[in-house]
């Protein structure tokens, strides 16, 4: 039998709001309620400043709502919100933040995949990449950061829900020799993400810290495209060992990717190189090549901030078919010409000895 939604609200309500306000739920702290037959998830979001008087709140809610019948599995995300958040300091990474960056337990390297804007195929590398770096030997870890939209459990044919023991420890799937967490794996696919900044950060960083994620030679980490929250709390929180940029040809992608390529340099995260995708069509009747795109751009940019552009991805329907099919072009055909730019990628990873 699974539990109902109005089961776990009826027990949260039992617990007093240390505020005052009554039950957590009518003082509005509980948010982002999903359920899904016996796994359970939702967000404690709280004021900063009363987050020692919300710690055994937490555990309340965590040991109650675990003895609600038909609760299998559950996560509790306790968060911050402050009604009135100070002006963004740009300046970043000065030295008043409380703690640095740290290391991902059991991971060597994490390499940041990111576009400036979206549609330039940004997952699409990041998947093919990792699947690369596993056929060489690496031990390869993919967290698939886009929370609004989360495709690596498609493109990796990856389905079901991660487990969690104990309701803390969360484990990852696995598949083509990538341990893989992504949001989406923990959501519906029609459902939306409508979280507010802090919610995505509190779930970034249960998602690095929280997951078993075992001995890595490498972590990707598949940013959403942009420069927000996402990106700033991956930086801030984990030592990120260097950002590979893509990008497509054109003019209105690189003005972006540059803004990518700014953000990383004030974080203090070096560029790994870019990647060039949907760099060329040819035609599969007549053969001819067309630089749909334009042609050298991403060259141009990378040569102009003195980093190697790692690789030229053409724009070819097999590798569209084989992520929306689960297998990756390099996986699904190692051989190709399409599946080289990728292996060529993993190679110069791993000669930098970051991979």
């Amino acid at each position: 039998m699974s539990v109902t939604r109005e089961a776990v609200l009826e027990t949260l309500k039992t617990i007093e709001d240390p505020t005052g306000k009554g039950d957590i739920v009518a003082a509005g702290v509980v948010r982002a309620l999903n359920i899904d037959g016996g796994n359970v998830r939702f967000v404690l979001e709280i004021d900063p400043a009363r987050a020692e008087a919300y710690g055994p709140i937490r555990d309340q809610a965590e040991a109650l709502v675990k003895a609600v019948k038909g609760v299998e599995n559950l996560s509790v995300v306790l968060t911050g919100h402050s009604a009135q958040p100070a002006p963004p300091d740009l300046k970043l990474g000065h030295k008043s933040e409380p703690k640095g960056p740290e290391k991902i337990p059991g991971v060597n390297n994490i390499i940041a995949v990111a576009s400036g804007k979206g549609g330039v195929g940004k997952s699409t590398v990041s998947a093919n990449l990792a699947c690369a770096l596993a056929a060489q030997g690496r031990r390869v870890g993919l967290l698939d950061a886009d929370v609004y939209g989360p495709s690596q459990p498609r493109m990796l044919g990856v389905s079901g829900r991660p487990a969690s023991p104990d309701g803390k420890t969360i484990l990852p799937m696995r598949n083509h020799g990538v341990t893989m967490m992504s949001i989406g794996l923990m959501t519906n696919d029609d459902q939306a993400v409508v979280w507010r900044g802090p919610m995505l950060m509190g779930a970034l960083q249960q998602m690095m810290m929280q997951v078993q994620w075992g001995a890595l030679d490498v972590l990707l980490v598949d940013l959403p495209p942009g420069t927000g929250d996402v990106q700033m709390t991956l930086a801030q929180k984990a030592q990120v060992d260097g950002a590979i940029i893509v990008s497509t040809p054109q003019d209105v992608a690189l003005i972006d990717a540059r803004k990518g390529i700014d953000m990383f340099q004030q974080l203090n995260v070096p560029i790994v190189g870019m990647i060039e995708n949907m760099s060329t069509h040819i035609c599969s009747n007549c053969g001819h090549e067309e630089h749909v795109f334009g042609h050298g751009g991403v060259a141009a940019e990378a040569a102009k901030l003195n980093v190697p552009l790692l690789a030229e991805i053409p724009l070819h329907l097999d590798i569209r078919l084989a992520a929306d099919g689960g297998a990756p072009i390099v996986v699904s055909a190692p051989d190709s010409a399409q599946a080289k730019g990728f292996a060529d990628v993993a190679q110069a990873l791993i000669a930098k000895g970051i991979a």
